[in-house]
């Protein structure tokens, strides 16, 4: 399963070259659609329907989790007390990806961070 966060949100919504080979590949690899947990859409958007646009445009494509079951919370809330690093959201997107999944992300640091802790949860960086 592919999962991204605000980052790679951004990073493929861009539509350029280098966003529009990845989109492909992910296809081609058969990680399309990617799951988005809908905490990442605060760090994604900001209202403004113009700056929006793309963003809205590719989560159309995605898999929009609007739902945050307590048992996900939980092992989020475990993920970022045994890491002691990342945000709330990093940490649901993490363990969104629980088991064995792949995150696409520009934060490497937090998320690789909570990521060491969960089950064979990968960062690849855009």
């Amino acid at each position: 399963m592919l999962v991204l966060d605000s980052g790679g949100v951004s990073f493929l919504a861009k539509r350029n070259q280098d966003a529009v080979a990845a989109i492909r590949a992910l296809v081609r690899d058969g990680a399309w659609p990617p799951l988005v947990p809908s905490v990442v859409l605060v760090e994604s958007v900001s209202g403004r329907q113009r700056d929006d646009a793309a963003v809205n445009r590719l989560l159309k494509t995605c898999d929009v989790s609007e739902e945050l079951p307590v048992p996900l919370a939980r092992r989020a809330g475990e993920l970022r007390h045994r890491a002691r690093h990342g945000s709330a959201v990093d940490a649901i997107v993490v363990a969104s990806a629980e088991p064995g999944g792949v995150i696409l992300s520009g934060d490497v640091e937090d998320l690789g961070a909570l990521a060491s802790y969960a089950n064979g949860v990968r960062i690849e960086r855009v």
